[in-house]
């Protein structure tokens, strides 16, 4: 089967979304009850499923970019949408901070390799996004780099989906509130200290920053042949219903006849 033709874009339309996204501003009270959660998990997964068969016969791929902050559930999400996928075809990166070799490359480096064969589907929890949310935030990148990384990264997606790959980027967003909540039900809990560090505590610290930052973000990068989609996260069931419908709508696009 050949691989997605899409056409090069105007740059008018290369960027679609210049409605600025208030994170705090989203509608969190979007809950669902466990009977409907249940039925539609089991339908989407079995939808993602059936897609990721189809995909292993073509050359294309899918690229998936999980980002949003601390206990916004993106791990919980990242399991429901491959407990029931082939493993054979697809992987799971966790992205932390840069080796030491990495730090001797352009910071795109370390993601190429880990870009999915034709066929094959890849999850990035935490993403090259890095660049411009907590490098930015932080300072480990400057002023210069992570305003150039907005171009460098489109240009980085805009390769990959001219060569057939389906890019699909969410963010998991939760109340300042919410988070503190989950903060101390890990500091609780025996079996979840662990997820629980300082590092955490003190990204807290910087949430504005951080929220203008992914705003920015979306603004910069929401692209049309890589747009963004945003999921109120607070409550759990209805954030991986989400992720599960909006990976499976990108993963459709695909002319699988």
């Amino acid at each position: 089967m050949p691989r997605l033709d899409i056409s090069m874009p105007t740059p008018k339309e290369e960027r679609w979304s210049p409605k600025r996204v208030v994170l705090d501003a989203l509608d969190q009270n979007r809950a669902i009850d466990q009977e409907e959660y249940k039925e539609k998990l089991k339908d989407y997964q079995l939808s993602l499923l059936n897609l990721q068969r189809a995909l292993t016969e073509t050359k294309n791929s899918v690229v998936i970019a999980i980002e949003g902050p601390d206990a916004a559930g993106k791990g919980g999400a990242i399991r429901r949408l491959v407990e029931r996928l082939d493993p054979r075809h697809y992987r799971v990166y966790s992205i932390v901070k840069p080796t030491q070799e990495e730090y001797g490359h352009h910071y795109l480096w370390r993601f190429w390799n880990k870009l999915p064969a034709y066929g094959q589907m890849v999850i990035f929890d935490r993403s090259w996004y890095g660049r411009v949310l907590v490098e930015r935030v932080e300072g480990f990148a400057t002023g210069p780099e992570w305003k150039r990384a907005y171009r460098e990264i489109n240009e980085f997606e805009r390769t990959l989906v001219d060569d057939g790959t389906v890019i699909v980027k969410l963010y998991l967003h939760i109340t300042k509130d919410e988070q503190l909540n989950r903060f101390k039900s890990r500091e609780a809990d025996p079996l979840k200290h662990w997820k629980i560090t300082e590092e955490d505590w003190r990204n807290r610290r910087h949430w504005d920053d951080h929220n203008d930052a992914a705003q920015d973000m979306f603004l910069e990068t929401s692209t049309s042949v890589a747009p963004w989609t945003v999921v109120e996260a607070n409550y759990k069931w209805y954030a991986r219903l989400k992720v599960l419908k909006a990976t499976i709508k990108a993963i459709e696009s695909l002319d699988f006849k």
